[in-house]
């Protein structure tokens, strides 16, 4: 089935806003075996989109359009839509009735404006949307189907796993494809290419593509469902390749594999942050139930800060400097003291763009954990501006904490 997406808004072309549905629906008709194969993205004029809609129907099976179905005058998709079908807009009694309940559940209730979110071109059929005011409707104009849907990206969301993926899905004869993805973290692609060079035989069923999304390498594997065996097979090999290197499969994220190794182990953490001012706690507390073992953060920003909430002494932030392994390690150490955790987890560093010396350059970072007997700390030299050095900071200290949880687990198993 050829498959097409279509996207209606000023804010996508003036790049006021990120087109992230064309990329969510791609993903979801992909894990489906449907491929789209094209993106298209048009302004709020009902013209240009009219004109979109009917090149799109002469080409492609079905399409799946976003955007545009407001309730204020530069929402034009509807209109667009009978004009490109020759037909006129209708009030839709589903609709009316969706927005009466809409407007029974807000203080006030809905604008008037509203209204003409149910309108929708003469012959088309609706679909729900539970999380808004407008909903959708599918349509088919020469050979192919389209089904609109809003911009709002959860509402897209929601209508397109709850109607229209379903109808796609329906429409080929099942589920066709299969894919999964292994996320990295600590190898750059290059090498992990190289360390996979010559894995899958020419001619496999199953494709293996790289895709960067710092600071996280994916790793996505695509096979025909019939292959499924054979996936699951290259994904078993490329574990076995790259080891540690690889922290989460598919929906899974570095937070979350944290949470359950700390979760499932029963160990308990605190934290003490000085370069990314508490962007590890705000991921670490981002997991639901994180309040089970995590005990509390300090962002010890100042030296000052360092030595009252720490006990780092203020001689050893004098004579090593504030960043530095000895320091890292005196506020691990204290982090833990204080808190009473199991673990405790402490980052300084120079994120930049000033602070450097030649002797501790911008993105130099020290990042320790300490548990009840040792105290271990790794020195790390980042590349970026401010916001990069603090992103990757952040990532190489969870990373850090979740390979020292699995040193731990893999020693009390061989107890």
């Amino acid at each position: 089935m050829r498959i097409a997406t279509l996207s209606i808004g000023d804010e996508l072309l003036c790049g006021e806003v990120l087109d992230s549905n064309a990329s969510q629906i791609a993903g979801r008709l992909y894990d489906e075996g449907l491929h789209v194969l094209r993106h298209l993205t048009v302004a709020d004029d009902e013209e240009a989109i009219a004109a979109a809609l009917r090149e799109l129907s002469c080409v492609y099976d079905a399409v799946v359009v976003t955007g545009g179905l407001g309730p204020t005058p530069d929402d034009l998709t509807a209109a667009s839509a009978a004009r490109a079908a020759g037909t006129t807009l209708e009030p839709s009694p589903e609709a009316l009735a969706h927005l009466a309940r809409f407007s029974d559940r807000i203080p006030g209730g809905l604008h008037p404006a509203n209204s003409r979110q149910a309108l929708i071109p003469k012959g088309s059929s609706l679909i729900p949307n539970p999380l808004g005011t407008a909903c959708g409707f599918t349509l088919r104009l020469a050979a192919a189907e389209f089904h609109f849907l809003p911009g709002v990206p959860s509402e897209m969301t929601r209508m397109l796993e709850d109607t229209v993926l379903p109808a796609l899905v329906r429409k080929q004869g099942g589920r066709q494809g299969r894919r999964t993805t292994l996320k990295l973290f600590g190898i750059s692609e290059a090498a992990a290419a190289a360390e996979l060079s010559g894995l899958l035989p020419e001619g496999s069923p199953v494709q293996l593509a790289y895709c960067v999304k710092f600071p996280e390498i994916h790793l996505i594997l695509r096979s025909p469902a019939q292959h499924g065996t054979r996936l699951e097979a290259a994904a078993q090999a490329i574990r076995v390749k790259l080891g540690h290197y690889i922290f989460a499969q598919d929906e899974q994220t570095m937070d979350t594999v944290l949470a359950s190794l700390l979760r499932d182990s029963g160990t308990s953490l605190s934290l003490a942050e000085s370069c990314t001012g508490g962007m590890i706690a705000a991921r670490i507390t981002a997991v639901a139930g994180s309040s089970a073992w995590f005990l509390e953060g300090a962002v010890t920003y100042s030296n000052g800060a360092k030595t009252r909430m720490l006990q780092v002494p203020s001689e050893l932030i004098e004579s090593r400097g504030a960043v530095s392994a000895e320091v890292a390690s005196a506020m691990a150490v204290g982090a833990r003291a204080a808190s009473g955790s199991d673990l405790a987890l402490s980052v300084t560093g120079i994120a930049g763009p000033d602070g450097g010396t030649p002797e501790k350059p911008v993105g130099t970072v020290f990042i320790a954990v300490a548990d009840k007997s040792s105290c271990h700390v790794n020195q790390y030299q980042f590349q970026g501006d401010r916001a990069g050095v603090r992103i990757v900071t952040c990532f190489s200290a969870l990373d850090l904490l979740r390979r020292h949880l699995l040193t731990l687990h893999e020693a009390s198993g061989r107890r």
